[in-house]
């Protein structure tokens, strides 16, 4: 399954706010299609899916990398719900966009794919990288890169870097200092349903 580039609005109204995904927002409070105004109770699997999807879609992932990533977090000791979340934190698409340097994780992915965004001075493309404690994060030595960041630390994406994370805006580098913890975690989500849901899927 591709990467989702339909209307962004739209699974808004089905998911709630994704603040990973877009920063539009929307006057209408029903759910969209044809059906979206009726309200029916909603089955456990309908809960638990939808669950998956606000990660799929905030995060930007296709299916497979979020399966992925849920057999890497059952590996990891502790709450596999969070371990999913912290893993998915760690991207450098995620981190970029944490650090401000831009407005939502698919620009974030851009500045990536397209070669701005250096980790401990080299030149990093893939928007996946797992960023460590103690990597550096600098924009590209060139102006087009510069003038990019700088006009999107402008206008953040959310308002608060998460206690990991560090900036020097007079520098544009960023600083990983740790692993995120639950309450920084943008996105509001039970992390465990989606872990039911994979588990019930085998």
């Amino acid at each position: 399954m591709s990467r989702y580039r339909g209307a962004v609005l739209r699974i808004v109204r089905r998911l709630g706010e994704l603040p990973g995904l877009t920063r539009k927002t929307t006057k209408r409070t029903t759910r969209p299609g044809q059906h979206g105004d009726q309200n029916r109770k909603p089955s456990e699997y309908s809960i638990r899916l939808e669950e998956k999807q606000k990660i799929r879609f905030n995060y930007g992932l296709t299916e497979r990398q979020l399966l992925k990533y849920v057999r890497s977090a059952r590996r990891i000791k502790g709450s596999t719900g969070e371990a999913l979340l912290q893993l998915l934190e760690m991207r450098l698409d995620n981190t970029v966009f944490r650090l401000g340097m831009a407005p939502t994780i698919p620009a974030a992915r851009q500045l990536v794919n397209h070669g701005h965004i250096c980790i401990n001075g080299r030149r990093v493309s893939i928007p996946s990288y797992e960023c460590q404690t103690g990597d550096a994060i600098t924009v590209r030595n060139s102006s087009k890169s510069k003038q990019l960041v700088e006009g999107y630390l402008s206008f953040p994406g959310l308002a608060n870097i998460p206690t990991h994370l560090e900036i020097d805006k007079s520098n544009l580098t960023g600083k990983v200092n740790g692993v995120i913890e639950r309450e920084w975690v943008a996105l509001q989500l039970n992390e465990l349903l989606v872990v039911e849901y994979y588990s019930r899927k085998g």
